[in-house]
């Protein structure tokens, strides 16, 4: 394992910390992606809107995403000690696009080899209803997947 990437979880960090914990342990470099979701993005980009008007100026995108990477990197700078190289990727899902499909195409950007990803435990009829992020990220990522269902 030389370059494992995390999907951040706000409200479940335990993932988070074992990663930089095995990635410490094998002197690799962590990428914690905190990825936003279509909808997410747009209501922050919404709040953004207002605020620029009322200042007079304008913001691009890419300050919505480094809103959200700066959360994901205050979590982290808590939890990693000095012995932990990780770097913080931010990415948003698409209108039409997976989650599990844009998790793999950072995976694919960053060259990674090894994901580790949050769950929710699903009945088989669950999954094939509403899909499987977890399921689709094993069949699709080229690489070992470690997943913690929560």
């Amino acid at each position: 394992m030389d370059r494992p990437l995390v999907v951040y979880d706000d409200e479940n960090t335990e993932l988070l910390e074992e990663a930089g914990e095995i990635a410490a342990g094998v002197d690799a470099q962590l990428i914690v992606l905190s990825l936003m979701t279509a909808d997410e993005f747009r209501e922050a980009r919404e709040a953004l809107d207002v605020v620029a008007k009322e200042e007079h100026t304008a913001y691009d995108d890419s300050v919505v995403i480094d809103a959200a990477k700066k959360q994901a990197r205050e979590t982290a700078g808590e939890l990693f000690d000095d012995d932990v190289d990780y770097r913080i990727v931010g990415a948003r899902i698409g209108d039409g696009e997976s989650e599990a499909d844009r998790i793999l195409e950072v995976a694919d950007d960053n060259n990674v080899d090894h994901v580790f990803i949050t769950g929710q435990k699903r009945s088989p009829t669950g999954k094939a209803v509403f899909g499987d992020r977890v399921q689709s990220i094993i069949l699709n990522f080229d690489g070992p997947v470690t997943s913690l269902l929560g």
